[in-house]
């Protein structure tokens, strides 16, 4: 039997990979997350709004995929909020929710499209860590937000042990460039049995 997507995605090797399978897997992405529990969209959701005080500021959804993290966001009273991704199949689904106001294709080791600061609060839901990002998008992420903005965003239960993505996490606290303020452990994916942790962090 050929694996799912599923079990492909934790083991792709480079980004180029990573966009071809997702590429591949967009027209069914949204029903095999969904029939398998994906709750980590809706977790960074309610995190950052328990965080925010106005609900109306634009928010990048970095790595939105098909749109399911965007209409999480839409679900806990964000107004306006903006995705972008490296698959183009997978922006396709997002534009056909709705949901976003600006929508634009992440092409690797190119610099953000935007102004730095520009964004108040940027979520990468399941977006960087094991069969996704590299860590070094947490630094890039964390440069582009605004002075005092929030990043909300999960490490799925391989990425926890992986000190490569640790590691910014911990230099964050203690040089002073940003500070925690929600970290909850809950699930990711139930149907693999696979759990996340959720951040949230205000960059000083």
């Amino acid at each position: 039997m050929s694996k799912t997507y599923l079990e492909k995605v934790y083991s792709v090797k480079n980004t180029e990979e990573a966009r071809q399978i997702y590429d591949e897997w967009a027209g069914s992405y949204d029903d095999e997350l969904l029939e398998q529990g994906y709750a980590t969209p809706m977790r960074v959701a309610r995190a950052l709004a328990a965080q925010i005080q106005n609900m109306d500021k634009p928010v990048l959804d970095f790595g939105c995929g098909t749109g399911l993290s965007g209409a999480a966001l839409i679900q806990n009273g964000f107004t306006v909020i903006d995705g972008t991704d490296l698959s183009a199949e997978m922006l396709a689904q997002a534009a056909d929710k709705g949901v976003y106001r600006d929508l634009w294709q992440t092409h690797p080791g190119a610099e953000l499209p935007f102004d730095s600061g520009k964004y108040t609060a940027i979520t990468a839901s399941g977006v960087i860590g094991s069969g996704a990002g590299p860590s070094e998008l947490l630094e890039i992420l964390m440069e582009g937000l605004a002075p005092r903005g929030l990043l909300a965003f999960s490490f799925n239960d391989h990425t926890l042990t992986d000190p490569n993505y640790m590691a910014p996490l911990r230099d964050w606290t203690t040089d002073g460039i940003a500070s925690l303020l929600f970290e909850e452990h809950g699930p990711h994916i139930p149907g693999i049995d696979l759990g996340s942790t959720v951040y949230v962090f205000e960059k000083a």
